[in-house]
């Protein structure tokens, strides 16, 4: 009797406690949880056999989720380290009930399946450690194979907050006392047993299949703001003192400089254009540069970013389509750029305003205004916006045409910033170097918004074409990320002293195929793995990329979280389809020349709000993605489709360490020939036939003709210029 007496009195002790722990914690966390009816759904006994999963932020994650996760009964497998602790021990008790596991534990996964298989619910957390970084840690397989043994309902949960708390291990991160936390309960999944020919492949892949599941809980929070907006809220997460930009001044700006610099440049810039209305920018790579593009997204107005290395038939198709009547540039830019004669050739301008005159237009109330009320409340200065408005206009590189408008939404941009984020760790202590334009989608978003929002610094330099002083730069400034093309990765190598590169934690490759010669000379000269990555603008622009916990060479990585993916065939070519997306970082549409401010949604042959990319893709049975060609880059001889870029992969065999590049010229007997453009003197048929053996290609993948020149011709982006090709090849 007195024994059931005191296991009564340790229940009613154990739910008052669990009652005032709750109450605490609403107080003190404003504990906040999301899809309430999923976890009710699943929790009432609906599924016998539940496994919770959620990412792990701190000491703190499974307290919360004992007290708010609306479970019966749940079992909380936690790491042996924890328990030790007096204080975490103890919450735990009032809490739930517990397993303690080792991960390198051989029995953990029979105990957490007999538990599952008696009725229990169980929460674990995949990564079996707490985060050091904010983004995903290496996801362990047991949990994954528990699920596709048993058969598990997985009910994943999204825990947001607490890694800012002293709860967490994030030492790098400003704290919070109590930061406001947030439970997201997603929809209840299951994770099917593979088919593979023994179980540690079988294993494999169902922890493959749980850290894409992870990944994708990472997007849990959708973007509902704007750049302006994310802006506001880095500084009140990161503080206004933290020095966030340096350009080629070499003056470190802090969140409250560019928030100053924006509000001033865009109440200027309002004065003189309407609101909604397109502004062009033809500026550098500079902190003002930055600041008036935020500051014209405040001011309700839309930038759109001028490649002034297009010339000016580019620039004036891309004024015509975007309906361009307000230019913005400088005069130290027009002048260092020698640009004066494109700018005075541009028609249809109602007004070109110079950077320098714009300032000279700040009056004493324009100041007052500033630094009385609009520094300190930053918010109440924004125009009535929403996430799906026009947040920036980006032009085509026009490598195989007439430039078009590409019209990124706010939502686009900031989805995959937080794409790129759940797969790739950014964090304070990091510094990027970005030297690609941002009128570049790659330079705006991954080499600009990324760290600026994440809490890393970024150092913006004008171009990429100085090979000698981007590497000194990275050593100067010891740069931990680095993102450019092949060819600018492939010329920082060559002029690059071995230790320049010393800080360097990530070099990501977009835009162009990765040459396997450049990837050789990294590893070999720095010991850096780069990262192949595969976008598009209007994809803003990252689809694909590898990754240190995902990656596999000759390949662009796996799709990002959040990407759907399509295939169809095309006929005459044989591995592989046209690639169409849909996902939260598509366009919202083009502008086109032929029909000026008028935005065409994307639609492709799978539907409205699918773009179809024009590449010819493999997926493997892993999810990496490899780039067979694009559509338009294929040839027709003899009847034969021959990819260009097959050409070129086999001039580089044939020749490493120089740059090829292949196009094609009418022929009346075949349809068309060939042509190698390259910059090796020495590379003849006879060398590329020796190739073409070597890698079992066909005869008629060896150019008719090889033609020598001193470098290919370039576009600003870094890409090579196939229609200046194109236009040699037909003249040769």
């Amino acid at each position: 009797m007195d024994m059931t007496n005191s296991r009564f009195v340790k229940i009613v002790i154990r739910a008052v406690l669990r009652v005032l722990f709750r109450i605490l914690a609403r107080l003190l966390f404003r504990v906040r949880v999301q899809g309430m009816d999923e976890a009710l759904a699943v929790g009432n006994g609906q599924r016998s056999r539940l496994l919770v999963i959620a990412n792990h932020e701190s000491f703190l994650d499974g307290i919360l989720l004992g007290l708010f996760l609306p479970v019966e009964k749940p079992v909380f497998v936690v790491h042996t380290e924890y328990v030790k602790r007096p204080l975490l021990r103890f919450s735990l008790n009032v809490t739930a009930d517990y397993l303690p596991i080792a991960p390198s534990n051989p029995m953990a996964v029979k105990q957490i399946i007999r538990l599952l298989e008696s009725g229990r619910p169980v929460v674990i957390f995949p990564e079996g450690r707490i985060t050091l970084t904010g983004a995903l840690m290496k996801v362990y397989e047991g949990p994954a194979f528990v699920a596709a043994k048993t058969g598990a309902t997985l009910l994943p949960v999204r825990l947001d907050g607490l890694s800012r708390s002293y709860f967490s291990k994030m030492a790098h991160w400003p704290r919070k006392l109590f930061p406001r936390i947030t439970l997201t309960i997603l929809p209840p999944t299951a994770l099917p047993m593979p088919e593979a020919p023994n179980a540690k492949v079988r294993r494999h892949k169902s922890g493959e299949a749980l850290r894409r599941l992870m990944q994708e809980m990472a997007l849990a929070q959708p973007q509902q703001r704007t750049l302006y907006s994310a802006l506001c809220d880095a500084i009140r997460l990161h503080g206004r003192r933290r020095r966030v930009v340096e350009d080629i001044r070499q003056v470190e700006y802090t969140y409250h400089d560019l928030l100053k610099m924006s509000l001033a440049l865009g109440r200027l810039a309002g004065r003189i254009t309407e609101p909604g209305e397109r502004v062009g920018l033809l500026l550098p790579n500079m902190t003002p540069t930055l600041g008036l593009f935020l500051g014209l997204g405040a001011f309700g107005r839309v930038p759109a970013m001028l490649n002034y290395t297009a010339g000016v038939d580019g620039m004036q198709a891309a004024c015509e389509a975007a309906q361009i009547r307000t230019l913005i540039t400088s005069h130290a830019f027009v002048e260092q750029a020698k640009l004066a004669d494109k700018l005075a050739a541009l028609q249809g301008l109602e007004r070109i305003v110079y950077l320098e005159d714009l300032r000279e237009g700040m009056t004493f109330r324009d100041k007052l205004w500033l630094m009385g009320w609009a520094l300190w409340f930053p918010r109440q200065v924004e125009a009535e916006a929403s996430t799906e408005d026009a947040a920036v206009v980006l032009f085509t590189s026009g490598s195989e045409g007439k430039p078009k408008g590409v019209v990124l939404s706010h939502r686009a941009v900031l989805a995959n910033v937080a794409q790129i984020r759940a797969i790739i760790d950014i964090t304070r202590d990091d510094r990027v170097l970005n030297v690609l334009p941002i009128f570049h989608s790659f330079g705006l978003t991954a080499g600009t918004f990324l760290p600026i929002f994440t809490g890393a610094s970024v150092f913006l330099y004008p171009s990429p074409l100085h090979y000698r002083v981007i590497p000194e730069l990275a050593y100067d400034r010891a740069c931990t990320v680095l993102f450019g093309t092949s060819t600018f990765l492939g010329n920082y190598a060559r002029f690059a002293h071995p230790y320049d590169f010393y800080r360097l934690r990530y070099a990501v490759s977009g835009a162009e195929k990765l040459s396997a010669a450049v990837r050789e000379q990294w590893f070999e000269k720095f010991g850096i793995r780069i990262l192949e990555g595969y976008g598009a603008t209007e994809t803003a622009p990252v689809i694909a990329v590898n990754t240190p916990m995902a990656y596999r060479s000759g390949t662009v990585g796996q799709f990002l979280p959040g990407i759907e993916h399509r295939l169809q065939p095309v006929p005459g070519i044989e591995r592989g389809g046209v690639l169409h997306v849909r996902g939260p970082n598509v366009m919202s549409g083009y502008l086109k020349a032929d029909n000026p401010g008028v935005l065409q949604a994307p639609v492709s042959s799978e539907g409205p709000g699918w773009y179809e990319t024009g590449d010819i893709i493999e997926v493997d049975t892993d999810g990496f993605v490899h780039i067979v060609g694009r559509v338009k880059r294929f040839a027709k001889v003899a009847g034969e489709m021959v990819s260009l870029e097959a050409v070129e992969k086999l001039a580089q065999t044939a020749s490493p360490d120089e740059f090829h590049a292949a196009s094609s010229q009418p022929d009346a007997g075949k349809g068309e020939a060939l042509v190698l453009f390259t910059t090796d003197g020495q590379v003849n048929r006879a060398a590329l036939q020796k190739a073409a053996q070597q890698l079992g290609f066909s005869e008629l993948s060896i150019p008719k003709k090889v033609v020598r020149v001193d470098e290919l011709p370039l576009l600003g982006t870094g890409k090579t210029d196939y229609v200046t090709l194109k236009r040699m090849a037909e003249e040769a």
